[in-house]
Parts: structure tokens; sequence; C-alpha cells
């Protein structure tokens, strides 16, 4: 599976797509490239961004201080940089976090769209 996390010196680039205002804070697992993950913080004044990084921190195992925004800052599609990690520690840990949360691996389960609503490409 081709996701974007991109090894560099100063640490793995980590593509995400972040929820805010979500009813949990959870890494639902790998979509288009990207690592989705939803907090329940708002997107005011980098609260959501605070969150991700808590989040994120928790799952991988490193202080939060060491998780930095490089890119969308105030958008939901955001590059960060893991410092203290490889690429194959962070693919692994968030492989382990995903699974344990009952996440997909490379796409969103029906479980994760929710009872209610059909699957974006039904069978014909």
């Amino acid at each position: 599976m081709k996701t974007r996390a991109t090894p560099r010196p100063e640490g793995a680039l980590l593509a995400l797509r972040v929820q805010p205002r979500a009813s949990r804070d959870a890494i639902v697992g790998w979509q288009d490239g990207a690592l989705r993950v939803r907090v329940t913080a708002p997107p005011v004044d980098g609260a959501a961004n605070a969150a991700v990084s808590v989040l994120l921190a928790e799952a991988l195992g490193v202080p939060p201080s060491s998780i930095s925004v490089v890119r969308g800052a105030r958008g939901r599609d955001k590059v960060v940089r893991i410092r203290g990690l490889d690429e194959a520690t962070l693919r692994s840990r968030v492989a382990s976090r995903v699974d344990r949360a009952g996440g997909a691996g490379s796409h969103l389960s029906q479980a994760t769209l929710g009872p209610n609503r059909p699957p974006r490409h039904p069978l014909p």
C-alpha cells in the first residue's frame, strides 16, 4: 500500500486528513494515501491541531512536542513531522494502533461508515 510517510533526517513526514468536532478522538485508518484522524476539538485557535498532536503522540509513543504541523495548519489535509521516528517504525506503530481501534487497513469499512449509511460504491 502506498502511503505518504516520507523519511527525513529530522523525522518522518506523515500526510493526515483530520475531522474536527468528531464524537471521539480516533485514528480511523488509511484513505487515499493519508491517515484519517478524528478529534473532538473544534478547528478554532489551533485546538484541533493540538488535539491531533496529542492523539498521534499517544498512539506513536512519542512526546507531543516531537510532532509539528509542516503544512495545512488551517485545513483538514495536513502534513506533520514526527521527530525521532523512521518511516518503518512509524508505519508499524500506526498499523498496530489502527488494528486495535478496529479501523480499516487501507480503506474505510462499512462499520466506520455506520449502520444507516450505504457504501460509497454499492455492488451491481
